[in-house]
């Protein structure tokens, strides 16, 4: 709590010591989505890029040329784009905890706790096995999700939002070019939520810190990263079988969360992690015009990072079964992992884009104890070394963008390899099409292949194959017609966590049968004046014979909205309804120890709907969030689960504000 509060203070202090004025209009629309601070092209409420709110003061701004378009945003693959300020119903869908549009997700109760999955998407291109607990790492920064910054004047961003109970979340950042050559951004977003239900307080914290530099003649440039991140959760193991009755009973006794009685309140589990992260280009040849390019540059990136994953109980409980020990049970495990990758890039107007890379990555994931079970010694490590090594190539043919990408490694304990093909075409300004086909082959996550912990029977040294993975996805963008996405997705040696009958616990599987995994995926506006209807459908089918792949077979968006200008278009007003739904399935359970998500098929839930309306304001770079969740928690049923045993949310009122300062 003191971090959030410091980091709050210290770039509040930062921003208004000067006056809050804007940059100069900006001539066209805003950038595309690329992180918070960008929204999709409609930016016809943005007082940065339209004559209506012009600063009429000019104290405090370094630069007084700058336009919205002169705050860029790069992200790790050199894609840019700016800062925009507007308020659409896209900004709508990612104000929330993950910053990130929730659409296949389903939460829990409370703010900072993990999300049922509801639609995969396979497309990868890793070759290395991932880190376990994957149901903490929802809100966990991976290098895709730094961006690094260039722009004129110093900005800060400040999102706040209200929490369940004793709570609130921030996001806090602020950016500056000391020069036109270097440029660092510093962030922290912070969380505590108490929770309604006994034993579900969250806390968490991440950190960013990004540079970037360059030479005044662009042969070196360098984009540089450091996070900090650590996610907490108290753990219940959900409601009891007894109190899921209750709670569905409706009773006015049992409004009071609190009073429903939970599998155990003497859990936690803790997500860890930090990295340093390098990308730095010597440019030998640079040369381009407007005719023709010729260049040639040689790429390094590094990554190092360190992760452990902790769970604590301080009594052991029926619910996984024996353990070696009474009381103060403590599982933890740890992965550093350092990656080099050497590139050489070409490019030119008659070849395209060519790269040609080769990798070096050190494992080294485990445990500080062994154990012996059942007389056998489940070892404690695994470590190691994989090289690797790709290629990549883009080319733009007779309006056809071709891109091509593969990798494969040829050294090391784990095997690997992946191939990526895209091609699209834009046919007008509206509607542009493409195909893609992705094929990936790697190891299955660490916790699948080893994992020890003081309850008995969740200790495990397995040797799966690699997971092998094949999608073809076609894609259509229109704003006038629909935005569509078909994917198919073929998984061979899937590997699943599902309870063990013999034992009653989780643990890793290998499926033995093919999984066929259909996706639908349809978006379409539809606006009348001031009015717009926004709807996202998803069909999806899962072809299984062994049922370890389970997934609703509709998910649905609807959201009725108005927006216009009021107060003489001194305020820009959005306000709707949205409606999520998706159908009813055997959705995944949660196992808190492992903090994993399993297969089971014993119990069907969703099915029921979410009504949400909301109030949203922006008065100059200010956008204020006034939302009613789930209003229809008391009228429709008491059936809305996120996990078995797990209910959702109830009605709720929240608030939050994002605010821009422009020095």
């Amino acid at each position: 709590m003191n971090k959030i509060i410091f980091a709050f203070f210290l770039i509040c202090i930062i921003s208004v010591s000067k006056a809050q004025t804007s940059p100069k209009p900006a001539i066209g629309q805003g950038g595309k989505d690329l992180n918070n601070f960008s929204g999709d092209r409609n930016v016809r409420n943005d007082s940065l890029s339209s004559g209506s709110t012009k600063s009429t003061s000019t104290e405090g701004i370094k630069n007084l040329d700058a336009k919205i378009t002169d705050y860029l945003i790069i992200s790790h693959k050199n894609d840019t784009t700016y800062v925009d300020t507007t308020l659409t119903i896209q900004k709508e869908y990612k104000y929330n905890y993950l910053r990130k549009d929730e659409f296949n997700l389903m939460p829990f109760s409370n703010i900072g706790q993990t999300y049922n999955t509801l639609s995969n998407n396979f497309e990868s291109v890793s070759l290395m096995p991932e880190f376990g607990a994957r149901a903490r790492h929802f809100n966990y920064m991976e290098i895709e999700d730094i961006n690094y910054f260039h722009v004129p004047t110093p900005l800060t961003e400040l999102m706040y939002k209200s929490a369940f109970e004793q709570g609130q979340l921030l996001d806090a950042f602020f950016t500056v070019n000391t020069s036109k050559q270097f440029n660092f951004s510093v962030a922290y977003k912070g969380l505590r939520s108490l929770g309604n239900y006994q034993n579900i307080l969250t806390s968490s914290g991440n950190f960013r810190f990004t540079t970037s530099y360059k030479t005044k003649n662009n042969k070196y440039v360098a984009n540089a990263h450091f996070v900090s991140q650590d996610l907490l959760n108290q753990e219940n193991g959900g409601l009891t079988d007894e109190n899921v009755l209750f709670f569905e009973s409706g009773e006015e006794d049992f409004n009071d969360r609190g009073v429903l009685e939970v599998n155990f309140q003497d859990a936690q589990n803790i997500l860890k992690g930090k990295r340093f992260y390098i990308n730095h280009t010597y440019n030998v040849i640079n040369k381009a015009d407007s005719t023709s390019r010729n260049k040639l540059n040689v790429t390094h990136v590094m990554s190092l990072k360190d992760k452990s994953y902790l769970y604590e109980q301080d009594a052991q409980s029926d619910v996984f079964g024996t353990s070696f020990r009474p009381s103060n049970l403590r599982d933890r495990v740890t992965l550093e992992e350092l990656s080099n990758q050497l590139q050489l890039n070409y490019s030119s107007n008659i070849i395209g884009d060519l790269q040609f890379n080769a990798s070096h990555t050190n494992y080294n994931y485990g445990y500080n104890k062994l154990v012996v079970l059942n007389g056998n010694t489940i070892t404690n490590r695994l470590k190691g070394d994989v090289v690797a090594v790709g290629s990549k190539y883009k080319k733009e043919i007779k309006g056809f963008n071709l891109l091509g990408e593969l990798g494969v490694n040829i050294s090391g304990d784990f095997g690997g390899s992946f191939l990526k093909a895209t091609a699209s075409y834009k046919i007008n300004e509206d509607l542009s099409i493409a195909a893609q086909i992705n094929h990936n082959a790697a190891a299955p996550n660490y916790n699948t292949q080893l994992y020890q912990s003081d309850y008995v029977n969740y200790n495990w040294k397995n040797e799966f194959n690699t997971v092998k993975t094949k999608q073809l996805s076609f894609n259509v963008k229109s704003q006038k017609l629909v935005n569509l996405t078909l994917d198919i997705t073929t998984l061979n040696d899937y590997v699943y966590f599902a309870k063990d009958e013999t034992y009653n616990n989780v643990k890793p599987f290998q499926n033995d049968e093919s999984i066929r995994y259909v996706r639908l995926k349809v978006n379409k506006e539809i606006k009348y004046r001031n009015f717009a209807f926004n709807n996202t459908v998803m069909y999806q089918n899962a072809k299984d014979e062994n049922q370890v792949f389970n997934v609703p077979q509709i998910i649905i968006r609807n959201t009725l909205y108005y927006s216009n200008h009021v107060f003489k278009k001194a305020m820009y007003l959005q306000t709707g309804i949205t409606l999520n739904y998706f159908t009813a399935y055997n959705m995944n359970a949660y196992d808190p120890l492992l903090a994993e998500f399993y297969t089971q098929n014993d119990q069907e839930l969703g099915g029921f709907p979410r009504l949400d309306f909301f109030v949203n304001a922006k008065i100059r770079q200010t956008r204020i969030y006034l939302k009613a969740e789930h209003f229809n928690a008391a009228f429709t049923g008491r059936n809305y689960y996120s996990a078995p045993n797990t209910p959702f949310r109830d009605f709720k009122v929240r608030f939050g504000v994002v605010w821009n300062f422009f020095l």
